[in-house]
């Protein structure tokens, strides 16, 4: 089995807004996009026209309806690898292939070291493991490694594609291992919350929580408008229908 270092340097990560993030799945095209010729590529696609589209995504976003004391809301969940400081899909790899950097606590895969065994993707609570299977390895986010380190882009660039991407900001990139960053201090203000942190795995990612709505709503001093007042008629009969 593989072993993980016994600290890294640092704790790369997301922070993702739940509070701001809509939903619009920029983030997963993004990330597709970007990862089509990137680390991990190809990124296979199967019957992408057809009826039965699938294939492998690095990101994906699902949608709740939450029901508070103040009403109801959707909540839009985007979901990836957390990149754990006690990853369970890498110490069950019988390979290798799924390994922790010391350097910057990503978790990556090594194509050339994987079997394809899946004990991986069993193992992650998270369901962050994607098996590709034209290729017959496992792949999964790779925090865009090729995009981070990459001196032929401007600095203000070297973030992961789905950061980049996000039109609303709700996502966020740095090192969650330094108090003093962005990052951690946007979490601290926010309340960020690890994901299922109960089971031990020590998720690197972080979520902060939507507002309550009696804080983002916006005061109207408007008055209240009047009732309609019953039409006759045929169009009075259609309005009363419709109102049943």
């Amino acid at each position: 089995m593989t072993c993980l270092p016994a600290q890294t340097e640092k704790k790369l990560g997301l922070v993702i807004d739940l509070d701001t993030c809509v939903g619009c799945q920029a983030c997963v095209t993004a990330c597709k996009e970007w990862n089509a010729g990137g680390h991990m590529a190809p990124l296979t696609d199967i019957d992408p026209y057809g009826g039965h589209a699938d294939g492998v995504w690095f990101n994906r976003v699902h949608s709740y309806e939450h029901t508070t004391e103040q009403g109801g809301r959707t909540v839009n969940f985007p979901r990836s690898c957390l990149h754990c400081e006690q990853p369970a899909c890498v110490t069950v790899c019988p390979t290798g292939a799924s390994y922790k950097r010391a350097s910057d606590g990503i978790v990556l895969v090594d194509e050339d070291k994987c079997i394809g065994c899946k004990l991986c993707s069993w193992a992650c609570p998270y369901g962050a493991r994607e098996f590709d299977t034209d290729v017959g390895v496992m792949k999964k986010c790779t925090l865009c490694v090729d995009r981070i380190y990459n001196d032929n882009l401007a600095v203000e660039d070297r973030v992961p594609a789905c950061v980049a991407a996000c039109p609303t900001s709700a996502r966020h990139f740095g090192d969650l291992g330094d108090p003093a960053s962005a990052i951690s201090q946007l979490v601290e203000e926010r309340g960020g919350v690890a994901l299922m942190p109960e089971l031990g795995y020590r998720p690197t990612n972080r979520y902060l929580p939507p507002r309550a709505r009696g804080e983002r709503a916006a005061k109207v001093d408007a008055p209240a408008l009047e009732p309609i007042r019953g039409e006759g008629g045929f169009l009075g009969w259609i309005d009363r229908m419709l109102s049943n």
